[in-house]
């Protein structure tokens, strides 16, 4: 999972930027629409740290990595290629980027999975790399 100061900045150039549907944050604990619209979840599948430099005590600093991963769930039969063209405005509202202590990378392109059909939902996913340095 990724830091908190990392999960804030990501959020808060989500708000700003997304109005499509609704957003699910990890645990809130949110249902899907119940009319069966589409909405979005945002997860941390991987985060690390590691010390990008030594100095003095107070001073090193440390380099979080990982991954945002947005996932779009869309009703089950809709069509896939116009929701794709929504992941890749994600994509490009986040890829090389730079907001509060975030950086970020290369996004990848949507994922399809035939096994993505779960409960009325088709899940497209897409993940963008980061890093975040801090001081410690």
């Amino acid at each position: 999972m990724a830091s908190a100061a990392v999960m804030s900045a990501v959020k808060a150039r989500l708000d700003a930027f997304w109005t499509r549907t609704p957003i699910v944050y990890p645990n809130e604990g949110a249902e899907p629409p119940a009319d069966g619209s589409a909405f979005l979840a945002l997860q941390y599948p991987v985060a690390g740290e590691h010390a990008a430099s030594m100095g003095a005590p107070g001073a090193n600093v440390q380099r979080e990595t990982g991954t945002i991963r947005f996932v779009l769930k869309i009703r089950s039969g809709a069509d896939v290629i116009a929701f794709a063209a929504w992941l890749d405005d994600l994509r490009t509202h986040f890829r090389h980027e730079t907001f509060g202590p975030v950086r970020t990378f290369s996004a990848s392109p949507g994922v399809l999975d035939d096994r993505a059909d779960n409960g009325g939902y088709f899940a497209m996913s897409a993940a963008v790399e980061f890093e975040a340095d801090f001081l410690g």
